[in-house]
């Protein structure tokens, strides 16, 4: 090796260590500043660097945490790298971070390294920080892409439409009698067609092949988000390493995700591309007074407004939302539906329970609809139960305070994480009885969950960054479950327990995908056949 190569080699060495060092001493300077408030009771001793996140390699991550809290108390105080944070498991300390008074100051979002990757720069809806480009498009969203009307309009089209497609598949794959079906591949393709639908007012194109049950679109944006799942929110430690650590890129995190949003945005926009085409080949002068918004694709609504407004409506702005709608709508939805059945087939007696009723006040002479959803309590006990063992994000996306507060009597300093770690909230003793029991009876009215308006949970978050899609989602899991129900007998294979194992990321996933046994009642056999409704 050449003198000045190695010497600057040394040099490189040299310096990463002193950044290394002083990096380490601020660290430890700051935390001994802070260490005079009265923070919450925590772990001990944080390492230099990385605080408690060596406390954290147990998964899964939400699971990890309750077990902190069982040792530490319900408002832990951890070091996440070169974060402070609280983790909250009480439902009660919960509702009063998200009161009038600490929401607004809780209504931030960490600015973390994913979530600029995958967000536009902190753009989207989940992960800009509250101010006013994000009560712009939160007020998007909810006025005009899941208002009440829009929601009603895409149950009759989007939702009936691609539940019906769904049965007449298996049932088609079930004409010899019984068929040993994937329900996760089946439900995430119902629910991405239901979103291509409403989102941009096209239908997946279906491919030949082992995937022809799953159109092109929707297979390749699964792949893309089976894949970044894993690398988002908490899950990423290597969002909360100090900077030099995180520019080292050690295993190539930042890389990985780079590539797969580059695959999801080619996808985004593609989709608003379309969009724009169509109303240029088409003459909307006439139309566009005619049409109400809820009629339009929801990129149609954005693509009106980016011509009365293109500062404020821009490309970036309407894929930023556009891609927080398919990432929250799809995924989250199709994985509850999965627990849900997965719940179901471990449980018989519920499963004939929700069967009897759909028979009473549905019957078999056509395929269960909207409004048949109110007269439907245990569907929607079913519903709320399994909300409660398996929260779609078990950890609900982090806040961030965004001034000094105080919390059950512990200072916050500005600029701490907030964790609510749904997951053990749903599951407390104090709260629920026989916790880890799926008991959907206890959503009655006078069940211990205080019936479904009860705000016993929260598998929506709370406060202001509350799921603008929950109507959506529920109506969704309505009308999907109670078709399943109506049309099948479902049975285990091999009479197998179903595998509960929960995945570890972001979203709660089953780890293993289920596989169920699907006969067609004989009572709708003939209807599933002939297509009619």
């Amino acid at each position: 090796m050449e003198l000045g190569a190695y010497h600057s080699m040394v040099m490189s060495n040299l310096m990463l260590v002193l950044t290394v060092v002083m990096v380490s001493a601020t660290y430890l300077l700051m935390r001994r500043m802070r260490g005079k408030k009265r923070l919450p009771p925590g772990p001990g001793l944080a390492l230099p660097l990385v605080g408690h996140l060596h406390l954290l390699r147990e998964k899964p991550l939400h699971v990890t945490l309750a077990g902190l809290a069982t040792r530490h108390g319900p408002l832990l105080s951890l070091c996440l790298g070169r974060r402070d944070a609280v983790v909250v498991t009480s439902l009660r300390l919960a509702k009063e971070c998200f009161s009038s008074e600490l929401d607004v100051n809780f209504a931030n979002r960490p600015r973390f390294l994913s979530a600029r990757e995958v967000s536009f720069g902190y753009t989207g809806l989940s992960a800009a920080s509250y101010g006013p480009h994000w009560r712009a498009m939160r007020r998007i969203a909810t006025l005009h892409l899941l208002s009440a009307r829009r929601v009603d309009l895409m149950s009759d089209a989007a939702i009936a439409g691609e539940t019906r497609a769904m049965v007449r598949r298996l049932a088609r794959a079930a004409a010899g009698g019984v068929a040993r079906v994937e329900l996760k591949r089946n439900l995430f393709e119902l629910s991405h067609g239901v979103l291509m639908q409403a989102i941009a007012g096209a239908k997946g194109k279906r491919g030949a092949g082992s995937d022809a049950d799953m159109s092109e679109e929707a297979h390749e944006f699964k792949k893309v988000v089976d894949e970044i799942v894993p690398l988002l929110g908490m899950a990423n430690l290597h969002d909360h390493l100090p900077a030099p650590l995180r520019w080292l890129d050690l295993g190539g995190v930042r890389r990985r995700l780079t590539e797969l949003v580059n695959r999801r945005n080619a996808l985004m926009h593609g989709l608003i591309d379309a969009e724009r085409q169509r109303r240029r080949q088409e003459d909307h002068a006439a139309d566009e007074e005619e049409l109400l918004p809820e009629s339009k694709s929801m990129i149609g609504v954005m693509l009106q407004l980016q011509e009365s407004d293109p500062q404020q409506y821009t490309d970036t702005f309407i894929a930023a939302l556009v891609t927080n709608l398919f990432g929250g709508g799809t995924v989250t939805t199709s994985a509850t539906m999965e627990w849900a059945m997965s719940l179901l087939l471990n449980q018989p007696d519920a499963l004939r329970k929700a069967r009897e009723e759909v028979s009473a006040r549905v019957g078999h002479a056509r395929l269960l609809g909207k409004e048949d959803l109110p007269h439907l309590p245990y569907l929607r006990c079913i519903i709320s139960e399994t909300l409660r063992l398996y929260p779609a994000a078990p950890l609900l996306s982090p806040h961030e305070s965004s001034a000094d507060c105080s919390l059950h009597g512990y200072h916050l300093p500005a600029g701490t994480m907030l964790l609510v770690n749904a997951y053990a909230i749903h599951r407390d003793p104090s709260v629920w009885d026989d916790p880890e029991e799926f008991r959907p009876e206890r959503f009655d009215v006078n069940g211990d969950g205080q019936g479904h308006e009860g705000m016993m949970m929260l598998p929506f978050g709370m406060g202001r960054r509350r799921c603008p899609g929950e109507s959506l989602a529920l109506r969704t899991m309505g009308l999907v479950l109670g078709t399943l129900i109506q049309c099948f007998d479902w049975s285990r294979v091999a009479g197998d327990e179903v595998d509960m194992t929960q995945a570890s990321a972001k979203i709660l996933y089953k780890a293993v995908p289920l596989v169920a046994l699907c006969k067609p009642h004989d009572s709708m056999r003939a209807m599933l056949q002939s297509g009619s409704s």
